[in-house]
């Protein structure tokens, strides 16, 4: 497609869809205004489990950095987003004309639906995984194709690409780890993956859970191939899923794709933070260690109780608690702790958070008062 054809307007009008544009996906209007809001600093409140959030927040040096920013924020800073791209892209090794930086990572997301995706363009996923790009393209159209999750939880890439050629797919969806699941695709199967998927599909490298895991990142592959987009955020190990910073790389030409549905400033608040994030040199093995010690603890403890859990190297991870799933997360509810959904392919399993230790415990408590009842 040429870039005359993603306008900004195009775009916008999705909102007609009746489907809200967040950090949490595509979310329903009515959904989005009966979402749980977590209580104030110090004061009682549920325990929430259900977005994938980090329960630690900003890291003390960016939170630093956010208050000594507030004063000069009347002004647009844009040296400061060089200054994070820059920093990121040296990170990665990779060139800063692969990278961009949007408020989320959501946005380039849904705007990768806008522009490779059509009624003549389809859109491989795998399910479950994150929705919101299927949703859009949908919305939009675009034929989707969903494929089963193999037993181990990884994407079945093999099947994934007979659906691109199948459906003659200008994307394909791979989200490593995979949410909700919190599970691993192999490097060796991604490796296939890229040798042959068809010439025209994209494949879109959600890397929203990387720093949790010890699977090798794929960013390095924009610096070879014009057919890899590869998404980051700051919500998760982060923790700054209100800040609202994402980064796309990618070959400079499928940046400018992506770009040709507007721009918009991201906010200095998130800058800051971000680049005070970049800066610390212990936090991501830091809390890498404390989400997984604190989820192999939990998912052991499930284990005992026969409960089983799909491998996970994320802040979630996805139990089968042997009822209805929706049945299970509304009396999960009551007991103060609210968890996420279940999903139509496995109605039976949930997906939970990893919060902290004490968190954690609150969400055992509920479970064994929920499952004795059963």
């Amino acid at each position: 497609m040429s870039s005359s054809v993603h306008s900004r307007r195009s775009f916008l009008q999705l909102a007609g869809t009746g489907l809200a544009v967040s950090g949490l996906g595509l979310v329903p209007m009515a959904q989005a205004a009966t979402l749980p809001a977590p209580a104030a600093p110090g004061a009682a409140g549920p325990v929430l489990l259900n977005f994938n959030e980090c329960p630690y927040g900003p890291a003390p040096a960016a939170q630093a950095a956010v208050r000594d920013i507030v004063p000069g924020s009347g002004r647009y800073l844009f040296a400061l987003a060089g200054d994070v791209r820059d920093t990121f892209a040296a990170q990665e090794q990779i060139a800063p004309d692969r990278v961009r930086l949007y408020p989320g990572s959501s946005e380039p997301l849904n705007r990768a639906a806008v522009v490779w995706t059509s009624a003549t363009a389809g859109l491989v996923v795998a399910d479950p995984t994150f929705e919101s790009l299927g949703d859009l393209a949908a919305a939009r159209g675009a034929t989707v194709e969903r494929v089963p999750l193999r037993a181990d939880g990884a994407h079945d890439l093999r099947a994934m690409v007979a659906a691109a050629q199948r459906i003659n797919a200008g994307l394909l969806y791979l989200c490593n780890p995979n949410n909700p699941t919190g599970s691993i695709t192999p490097a060796e199967d991604i490796a296939w993956l890229l040798a042959h998927k068809p010439a025209q599909t994209r494949v879109l490298v959600d890397e929203a859970y990387i720093q949790y895991s010890d699977q090798p990142s794929l960013i390095g592959q924009v610096m070879q191939r014009d057919d890899v987009i590869v998404l980051r955020t700051f919500s998760k190990l982060y923790g700054m899923a209100g800040l609202r910073l994402g980064v796309a790389a990618a070959h400079p030409d499928r940046l400018r794709e992506l770009a040709s549905l507007g721009d918009n400033p991201v906010p200095v608040t998130a800058l800051a933070a971000a680049l005070a994030s970049l800066r610390d040199p212990g936090l991501v093995a830091q809390r890498k260690a404390q989400n997984a010690q604190v989820r192999q603890a939990t998912v052991a403890w499930l284990g005992k109780r026969g409960f089983s859990s799909v491998p996970s190297e994320a802040n979630c991870f996805v139990v089968d608690v042997q009822r209805d799933g929706k049945a299970f997360v509304a009396a999960m509810a009551e007991r103060g702790v609210i968890i996420g959904r279940s999903w139509p392919i496995w109605p039976q399993r949930v997906r939970v958070t990893v919060g902290t230790e004490a968190e954690m415990e609150a969400f055992r408590a509920a479970f064994a008062a929920v499952t004795a009842k059963a």
